[in-house]
């Protein structure tokens, strides 16, 4: 019997250029006579290749997420400052994803975020086919929203309990300070939602490492 190929969509970043990327998808939806999810067996994309990775595996169609992109994104890349993009993109992300999570796409899916502190990729995925061991206590995402693996938010960021210790001293008197943190990712419930935290276990100042 034929080899069957398992096909994989790669989807890049940058912003106001995943309009490029939704010209070229466009295409291949219209060459290949249906949605993209019914042809591909696993999409990947970061940043705003991550959005559209996302819209795809749930289903949709790419004219529907250019008029997604036609009607949001101008106004989120007007924004100057960070966190007014952040807030911004998050808003977007609540509005499309609203509280979908990973068990609810059509194929298989990652989403490639970055662990700042080693500089290694995160990947969020949704079956546990695509574990590197511990298929046993694999949650699909992480158990976090879609909205959230995609990055539209930002990571509440947490040092528990550390005002009597060092690390609380130097937190409250370097406030507005540019700093390194070393700590870990957990996954955060409240209200019956699921978000990340990242929970800080030390912390230096910039140019101190």
């Amino acid at each position: 019997m034929a080899d069957v190929p398992y096909r994989v969509l790669t989807l890049d970043g940058g912003g106001a250029k995943g309009f490029y990327t939704l010209g070229v998808l466009r295409e291949v939806e219209a060459l290949v006579g249906m949605r993209l999810h019914e042809k591909f067996d696993l999409i990947f994309g970061t940043s705003t290749g991550a959005i559209i990775a996302a819209m795809l595996a749930l289903g949709h169609s790419v004219d529907e997420i250019h008029a997604l992109y036609k009607k949001h994104v101008v106004t989120v890349m007007a924004c100057k400052k960070p966190a007014d993009k952040t807030a911004a993109l998050k808003a977007l992300a609540t509005e499309v994803f609203k509280d979908q999570t990973f068990e609810d796409v059509k194929t298989g899916i990652g989403i490639v975020a970055t662990k700042w502190i080693n500089d290694r990729p995160m990947v969020f995925k949704a079956s546990k086919d695509q574990a590197h061991g511990r298929q046993g206590t694999f949650k699909p995402g992480f158990g976090c929203t879609i909205a959230d693996a995609a990055g539209a938010g930002r990571l509440k960021a947490i040092a528990f309990r550390c005002l009597d210790n060092p690390l609380g001293a130097a937190l409250l008197d370097r406030t507005g300070a540019l700093l390194h943190f070393a700590g870990h990712l957990r996954a955060d419930s409240w209200n019956g939602k699921i978000g990340v935290q990242f929970m800080i276990d030390d912390a230096a100042p910039v140019g101190a490492l």
